[in-house]
């Protein structure tokens, strides 16, 4: 097999959560360019990315969770429902986050408990779901957690973002640690400053995108494109000897 058909992901299931929009979407997308079939979960429904998807010729199951407040019983339940649907799951994406903006003196513990719990907890739980059923398959399998910049960095007014970003570099080398023996791959992206939605209004915002973009040695906004690239070499048989690294997608912006 040549390096170029290990990239393949062809007969493959993947998981992508966060998947209706933004990197979620575009990591979805570059898995089923590679071959994959997807299980899309959102809390509003990820029609666009469905049609997407079944326009490459892949299949595609969108399930509707809020993960913010799901519990281990219900993240089971949901990829019940994908191994029902598909037979199997190979690869699990835990995209699905949320920031919360707050001055850290008057810093809220619902805004603390709901990124915690988003960024972290289900993150943690729905590897451990998914873990489980690889080793059910006895197949092996790849994780890769979403991580940020602010794994590396305290960042302003995101005292919980950062404390959960932190959070998945560190249980992403832990569960590595565990699960490589099962031959399971976990590993995390940090992306940088991305073209999405969340950044919207800072590349609005004529004066703050030019700081930003001084700082990037790359000199641009990256896009979900560059991020599904990350995923799909982490998720593909070139991957397979790399445990509980952190790749940062950022243009340079940490070697700045």
């Amino acid at each position: 097999m040549s390096i170029l058909d290990q990239f393949s992901l062809k007969g493959k299931v993947a998981i992508v959560t966060g998947s209706s929009t933004g990197l979620g979407q575009g990591m979805a997308l570059g898995l089923a360019e590679a071959g994959a079939d997807v299980v899309g979960i959102d809390y509003v429904p990820s029609e666009e990315t469905q049609k997407m998807i079944e326009a490459l010729g892949h299949r595609y199951l969108g399930l509707t969770a809020n993960l913010i407040a799901i519990d281990p019983k219900g993240l089971k339940e949901l990829v019940d429902q994908a191994v029902h649907h598909f037979g199997r799951i190979d690869i699990l994406v835990n995209n699905a986050g949320i920031i919360r903006r707050e001055d850290s003196l008057e810093f809220s513990e619902k805004n603390w408990d709901d990124v915690m719990n988003i960024n972290v907890k289900t993150v943690f739980f729905f590897s451990q779901v998914v873990a489980n059923q690889f080793v059910k398959q006895n197949s092996g399998g790849k994780i890769i957690n979403i991580a940020s910049m602010l794994s590396y960095q305290g960042g302003i007014r995101v005292p919980s973002y950062t404390a959960s970003k932190s959070a998945v570099k560190g249980i992403t080398m832990t569960m590595a640690n565990e699960w490589a023996k099962y031959q399971i791959n976990v590993n995390a992206i940090a992306p940088g400053y991305m073209a999405t939605n969340n950044t919207k209004a800072l590349r609005d915002d004529e004066k703050r995108s030019g700081e930003i973009l001084e700082r990037i040695p790359a000199g641009r906004w990256g896009t979900p494109r560059d991020v599904a690239g990350a995923c799909v070499f982490l998720a593909s048989d070139n991957a397979n000897y790399i445990n509980g690294f952190t790749l940062a997608v950022d243009g340079g912006w940490l070697g700045r």
